[in-house]
């Protein structure tokens, strides 16, 4: 099974929209991504998200074109501040590669959760748009697969 730990896409300041959607930079990222992750066959079973604004915004670029069919769903427990035991949860009970769409620090804290033991062991350098690719293996324990941030795609032009 694999997990894709998404930090939603650079979001406009809270002083221009309150909502906080994804700014123009933002959703040219996610695409670059998306399109990137596509080419290379990456795919999921399940595409959820945190429910704000620029999460969901997110999760719906990627689901387009990784997981074309399937509505991405908000879920309690991936804010910016939430403890992993939800998405614990949502894992355990995965029917196949589940892709989510969140916040930072709470992606950060999870990775290093299903890394290490614990959310304050090793930490993943996320940026606006990075996606995180985390295996686990026969034993139940979980490997850094690869790693995607936008700043290393090249411009779409």
């Amino acid at each position: 099974m694999k997990v894709y730990l998404v930090q939603h896409g650079d979001a406009v300041a809270k002083e221009v929209n309150p909502d906080r959607p994804l700014s123009e930079g933002g959703r040219a990222d996610v695409a670059r991504v998306a399109a990137f992750l596509a080419a290379a066959g990456v795919g999921a079973a399940r595409v959820i998200h945190s429910g704000k604004t620029r999460a969901r915004q997110t999760a719906e670029q990627l689901t387009e074109r990784l997981a074309p069919g399937i509505a991405p769903q908000a879920v309690e427990g991936l804010n910016p501040k939430d403890s992993g035991e939800r998405l614990s949860d949502e894992i355990a009970s995965a029917q196949g590669d589940l892709l989510v769409a969140g916040h930072q620090p709470f992606m950060g804290h999870f990775a290093a959760r299903l890394l290490s033991g614990s959310e304050e062991g090793m930490s993943v350098d996320y940026r606006p748009g990075t996606v995180v690719c985390l295996a686990q293996d026969e034993k139940g324990g979980w490997r850094l697969v690869w790693m995607v941030r936008p700043d290393l795609l090249p411009e779409s032009g």
